[in-house]
């Protein structure tokens, strides 16, 4: 019996039990906080205890970052516990994400499928160029089919490990068979500049397993421990790779949470945690429930939330540690008190000594961050925002680029920008001549098209001075096609880059009392000194509150976490493109966010919010009445212009 190592101490019992399965399929359900990361690595560290050689353990997770966190862990622990031992040292196991675990074997068996060792990656913008001119070679209209909504389709079907061939072969709509086509003459671009695209990576992989096997055998003798982390987030072409590089033997460990998965939207497959004891019968499952993050008044709410859910494993996580202090529960007359209340509260928490660091302001949706960078910028709180500042968002400058090219006709980095934005057929050559001012060299075809978009800048130029400036930007969305193209794309980005345009509408409706020439210059002075100011203080205050969306927060921790934005339609989240809400999905990411905390939560809504430069009286979440009330208290005001004798109202049950 091996018990008493010394990588086991402190390990609670279900920690203990998994760390030392060695043989057969092990199924890790590990709660938030309930420390997954540090079974993997001591699982690993004791594999190497009992013979296993290094080379032969591989652990796949999903970021860079994950990786190199477990990979430094794991190094450490060797040295540790083997300090001694060359072989085991200078034999590292292989921690990699999947997507860095399909090049290294790609480049390795690159002439058992054809491929150049070097072969190009393409990234999302290669990808779609090529897919533009597919659509062209197959005789489609790139307007009438969005090259980025086709690519949309294609990668769905490539992370659902479906083949081209078979993909024409169900094909059951005249889209879907417009993709097939597109996809045979994507492929074709792909194989004729020796690359691939970001999914290739793993469809490749799966099917240089599948379909090779000595490939299949020399690395199943490799990787003989298969550690795969978060593994809610799997989809097929990935669930695929691992369950053929487990091979017979079946000596495959997965750890996730499937009150974690988040992702479905990105082909993530909740069916793999569900389904695993099917597709692996002797699998031995075990339940890490204890949470060593969170307060029990936190780990009390979150369960109160995700029990609501159908579609999970049962598991009740608990918390030895204290009770903590009570959820914090403000609402806000309007989005900009809200905002106001989150910056000072945040203010008030570093004034009594929490470290700006350790504090998160989430959200649901990215547009949320404009209002709540404003808040902090006026407050004077170091604040860092992970994620694309608003103004640096590529559909707020393409619109602002309108904008200043309808005042400024001359200014070529803004043409150069818009032109062809979205699509208008107006080539790079056409483009340069436009710019040299030699229009009269353009063919009939060209300077038709230049002529339609001198159309449209002379709407906008006019709109611009007569009309106000929360109309006026309405109008670009409307007149240029930015919008009419994103909700043709239809995926989660493109609605997201709507309700970003529409957060700039709200922006700019504040500058609706002013004349409107006056106005678009005060709006785009605005954005270019809030855009510096930001950069600045990015580079100078490291340590910094953190302002994200809730997705990107999935992983880390914070003492303090503010949740912002509880309102029906806003969170749970209501899709632009046709009103659904994915009730189990949306309470998942509640679940997250909550569990993100350490020390203490605060939830936060708008009675009223501006929307589309409209103010729209809101429901608070549902989410809201789901958690005991026992667990919640009223918020108090911090001071500045936040609710004054403005009587809080919480809706709870």
């Amino acid at each position: 019996m091996t018990t008493n190592l010394p990588y086991t101490d402190g390990l609670n019992d279900p920690q203990k039990q998994a760390v030392l399965h060695i043989d057969g399929p092990l199924m890790v359900l590990a709660g938030a906080g309930s420390g997954k990361t540090r079974v993997i690595t001591q699982r690993i560290v004791h594999l190497i205890h009992q013979g296993v050689a290094p080379h032969n353990i591989l652990a796949v997770t999903f970021t860079n970052k994950a990786a190199k966190e477990m990979r430094g862990r794991v190094e450490e622990l060797t040295r540790k516990y083997f300090p001694s031992d060359r072989a085991v040292i200078d034999s590292l196991p292989t921690v990699t994400t999947f997507h860095s675990l399909g090049v290294r074997l790609l480049r390795e068996f690159h002439d058992t499928l054809g491929l150049r060792r070097h072969f190009t990656i393409y990234d999302r913008s290669d990808s779609q160029k090529a897919v533009k001119q597919a659509i062209e070679k197959a005789g489609y209209n790139p307007k009438e089919f969005e090259p980025r909504k086709i690519l949309s389709i294609i990668s769905r079907a490539k992370g659902d490990a479906i083949t081209p061939l078979a993909f024409k072969d169900a094909a059951n709509s005249y889209p879907e068979q417009v993709a097939a086509e597109v996809w045979e003459r994507y492929e074709e671009t792909l194989r004729a500049e020796h690359a691939l695209d970001f999914d290739d990576l793993l469809a490749k992989t799966l099917f240089l397993l599948r379909e090779y096997k000595h490939v299949r055998e020399t690395l199943q003798a490799r990787y003989q421990y298969i550690h795969v982390d978060e593994y809610q987030d799997t989809n097929r072409v990935q669930f695929s790779i691992t369950e053929l590089l487990a091979g017979e033997k079946h000596n495959i460990c997965v750890v996730g949470d499937i009150d974690q998965n988040i992702y479905s939207w990105r082909g993530a497959d909740i069916k793999n945690v569900l389904q695993f004891e099917r597709h692996f019968p002797q699998a031995t499952t075990i339940l890490l429930e204890e949470n060593y993050r969170s307060t029990q008044t936190i780990i009390a709410a979150s369960n109160d939330i995700i029990k609501k859910n159908q579609n999970r494993v049962e598991k009740n996580v608990f918390t030895n540690n204290h009770e903590g202090e009570k959820i914090t529960l403000y609402a806000g007359m309007t989005g900009y008190e809200e905002a106001e209340y989150v910056a000072l509260t945040a203010q008030s928490l570093i004034a009594d000594g929490a470290d700006p660091a350790s504090i998160a302001i989430l959200y649901r949706t990215n547009f949320q961050s404009r209002s709540l960078e404003e808040a902090f910028l006026n407050f004077n709180v170091p604040y860092q925002l992970l994620g694309t500042k608003f103004f640096e968002r590529k559909e707020v400058k393409d619109v602002l680029s309108y904008l200043r090219l309808a005042l400024n006709p001359g200014s070529n980095a803004d043409l150069t920008r818009v032109i062809n934005t979205p699509a208008r057929g107006i080539g790079k050559v056409t483009m340069l001549k436009v710019i040299e001012g030699n229009r009269a060299e353009l063919n009939a075809g060209a300077a038709a098209k230049v002529k339609v978009f001198d159309g449209i800048m002379s709407d906008i130029a006019k709109t611009a001075v007569e009309k106000p400036l929360s109309d006026t930007i309405k109008f670009i969305m409307a007149r240029t096609g930015l919008e009419a193209s994103f909700r043709e794309e239809g995926t989660e980005e493109a609605m997201e880059r709507i309700e970003n345009l529409r957060e700039l509408v709200t922006l700019a409706s504040r500058y609706n009392d002013i004349e409107p020439s006056e106005a678009v210059e005060q709006l785009l002075e605005s954005a270019a000194l809030q855009s510096d100011q930001d950069e600045l203080k990015e580079k100078e205050e490291q340590n910094a509150v953190r302002l994200m969306t809730i997705h990107a927060a999935k992983g880390l921790e914070f003492a303090y976490v503010f949740i912002t934005g509880l309102e029906e339609g806003l969170f749970p989240h209501e899709r632009l493109d046709d009103g659904r809400t994915d009730q189990e999905e949306e309470r998942r990411l509640f679940y997250v966010a909550l569990t993100r905390a350490e020390k203490k939560v605060f939830l936060t809504y708008a009675h009223m919010r501006t929307i589309f430069g409209s103010q729209r009286v809101n429901l608070p979440s549902s989410f809201l009445n789901d958690i005991s009330q026992k667990h919640v208290e009223a918020a108090e005001p911090k001071g500045g212009s936040v609710s004054s004798g403005y009587e809080t109202t919480i809706y709870l049950d």
